[in-house]
């Protein structure tokens, strides 16, 4: 089973659970108020290790609209199958939201289909 370190603290989670679940699994309210489908990136982390080679064509296209490729990740786009070190930037605490948003679905949604960061680069270069 992968280990996830969220702001220190350190769990055993189940291997393919989305990242977004596991953090909620740990107790922290963090953001999905789109519900997990890549469209609001209030489920957004700093990587600190284990950052996934690889993200959904959606995560790029959200987080390149909205500057944050390269800054950020999308925790509803990223399934933990491997050890990794997060923070969450925007929980319901930090952000005074009345609830983190609809509850993500247990697979990643919209397109559950990853490619090379570098593959995406290139082809948003040849647009």
């Amino acid at each position: 089973m992968p280990k996830l370190t969220v702001d220190g603290k350190t769990a055993e989670v189940p291997n393919g659970q989305r990242l977004v679940l596991a953090i909620e699994s740990q107790g922290i309210n963090i953001g999905h108020r789109c519900g997990g489908f890549a469209r609001c990136t209030t489920c957004r982390v700093e990587v600190h290790t284990g950052e996934p080679d690889t993200m959904t064509r959606a995560e790029y296209d959200i987080l390149r609209t909205r500057d944050l490729l390269g800054k950020a990740r999308l925790s509803c786009q990223i399934v933990c199958d491997h050890d990794m070190s997060v923070t969450p930037l925007l929980t319901k605490e930090n952000q005074n939201w009345d609830s983190t948003g609809p509850a993500p679905e247990p697979t990643v949604t919209p397109e559950a289909a990853w490619f090379p960061k570098s593959q995406l680069q290139q082809e948003a270069a040849q647009q």
